[in-house]
């Protein structure tokens, strides 16, 4: 024992001295904070070593390194984070936007391992896998007992190589074995691109994330768009992007924009580590009319676009305030192929606004309110919140029947039913009103329960009045309960419409590409809708980039 104790110490002192030398090698500290930095590394060295070797049961050594460490970053911010061998794959996704897999995007519904979507072109989905194909084995292995995660990394692979896949179809009596190739498979970076608009004289491309390729995608996809007549101007859908690359975000930008033009500057630790991008190049399309996108989860790249055009006053923003992730990563390596994803400055756009929400915890009263700054036409934009909008378009919210339906997964596993019971989808698909009654008695059927806030409020009263004999209460309670049931009913038609939509949405995912899910439900979109309306009104378009248009 003694022996494994030194051989323990000695790889303890290792590290310590590796790790020591790691961070010497990358920056200088002052003397203080270099004592610190190896005191501490000493002390969280003995005390690992002291656990692992004499805690009274045997302990998973790389797991108490994961935990320590976590907890270590959580005491930052939510962006640093260690990223393990497993995770380092997905950090490839988002540079890269491609991987060597099988293409399968895969999540739980109702609790069980499912396919969201196959990628379009993977061989999952050139197979015929489709989405609502719930998985139940991989690789040889149940799927019963795997995590997302765990499917995730067997599903990916070298290139050219195969992995078995069993899943099980609505409407196939037996599950389906699958032998499919692991390719290299690239997400697309521009998922539609097409002409809107009531003449078709406006363009309109959709962009899911900030890889490496996206600027040419982009650059393509308007080349494509003016070939194809005159543009009156461009709706940029950056909707639901998570971000990506500083230098997509530029690149992309510089599309638009006077070459020199500053997009955004980044500053760090200390004074000297403040870098500022510029465009590069002459733009593609130097006045044309551009509204862009925004809402909730625009992020970070997203946020750098749509920032810049506005500070520049060269696009109106239109949507609902962005997610404001404002600060910058670098991925650092560390052995055993893992990394650090280290937070090392913010990002600021041009007019000096940062785009990181400073109101992210609302108990937080030393966050500073937001503050004022001027475009480069006068007009006044504020900090603090993310990005703005210069115009608010918010989408629909859900009524609370098609919240409880959606928690209850009662669209998704209505779209696995149809798609098991019609074999092909008409080109012109709509949902109507037979669709949504054979809906609702597929739910009476399936005996599919869900429940609105109100009633789970009355299961609460009933509760609490069969607690303390409250005999008087049940007669009304269930004059309520009549009273909730014929409201339920009737809620059906109040919201058929959006219920509708949502059906549609759900069943084209069976059958069609992302690329014509989305033109098929373009016209249904109220936030494009807008957005095309304002750039068929240039007098208005143009008042809302003038400092009296945004009175």
């Amino acid at each position: 024992m003694r022996r494994s104790r030194a051989n323990v110490s000695l790889l303890g002192m290792a590290l310590a001295v590796s790790m020591g030398m790691g961070v010497l090698v990358g920056f200088w500290a002052p003397d203080d904070d270099l004592f610190e930095l190896r005191k501490g590394l000493r002390i969280f060295g003995a005390v690992y070593e002291e656990v692992v070797t004499g805690y009274v049961e045997p302990v998973d050594p790389g797991h108490l390194v994961r935990v320590g460490v976590d907890a270590m970053l959580e005491e930052l911010d939510p962006y640093t984070t260690y990223v393990d061998e497993s995770e380092n794959a997905r950090i490839a996704i988002i540079t890269e936007g491609q991987y060597g897999g099988v293409g399968l995007d895969i999540g739980r519904r109702n609790g069980a391992l499912t396919v969201v979507a196959p990628v379009a072109g993977g061989d999952a989905y050139q197979q015929g896998v489709r989405t609502g194909d719930v998985i139940t084995e991989v690789a040889d292995q149940p799927a019963a007992s795997l995590s997302v995660e765990d499917v995730e990394a067997l599903l990916r692979g070298q290139p050219g190589t195969t992995v078995p896949v069993t899943v099980e179809r609505a409407g196939r009596p037996s599950p389906l074995t699958l032998t499919l190739t692991r390719e290299r498979v690239e997400l697309p970076d521009v998922t539609y691109q097409g002409r809107v608009g009531a003449e078709r004289e406006l363009g309109y491309v959709k962009l899911e994330r900030f890889t490496r390729d996206a600027p040419g995608a982009v650059e393509a996809a308007l080349d494509d768009l003016r070939d194809t007549g005159p543009l009156q101007g461009v709706v940029l859908d950056l909707r639901d992007n998570p971000g990506g690359l500083l230098r997509a975000a530029v690149r992309i930008t510089a599309l638009f924009v006077p070459q020199g033009t500053e997009v955004v500057s980044t500053r760090g630790r200390d004074d000297d580590e403040t870098e500022s991008y510029t465009t590069d190049r002459v733009p593609l399309l130097p006045e044309t009319p551009v509204v862009v996108l925004v809402n909730g989860q625009s992020a970070s790249a997203s946020e750098i676009v749509a920032g810049a055009l506005q500070d520049h006053d060269r696009g109106v923003v239109m949507g609902t305030t962005t997610y404001g992730k404002g600060l910058v990563q670098n991925v650092r390596s560390l052995p055993h192929n893992t990394a650090l994803k280290l937070t090392t400055a913010q990002y600021y756009t041009p007019s000096g606004r940062t785009i990181q929400r400073l109101d992210a915890n609302p108990t937080d009263t030393t966050a500073p309110p937001s503050r004022v700054h001027e475009t480069t036409g006068g007009r006044t934009v504020r900090d603090g919140h993310g990005i703005r909008p210069d115009v608010r378009v918010a989408s629909p919210s859900p009524s609370p029947l098609e919240q409880a339906l959606t928690r209850r997964g009662a669209f998704f596993r209505y779209a696995n039913h149809y798609a098991a019971t019609h074999d092909t989808l008409a080109a012109d698909f709509s949902v109507d009103e037979s669709d949504l009654g054979a809906f609702r008695t597929w739910l009476d059927r399936e005996d599919v329960a869900y429940s609105l806030r109100a009633e789970r409020t009355l299961d609460s009263l009933r509760a609490q009045a069969e607690a303390h004999n409250y005999e008087g209460l049940r007669d009304e309670t269930a004059a309520l309960d009549a009273a909730l049931d014929e409201a339920k009913a009737a809620a059906f038609d109040r919201h058929a419409p959006a219920l509708m939509r949502h059906l549609r949405r759900e069943i084209l995912a069976r059958y069609v590409s992302a690329s014509r899910r989305i033109e098929a439900l373009l016209p249904a979109d109220g936030q494009v809708t807008a957005a095309t309306d304002l750039l068929q009104t240039p007098d208005r378009y143009e008042r809302l980039l003038t400092p009296e248009g945004r009175r």
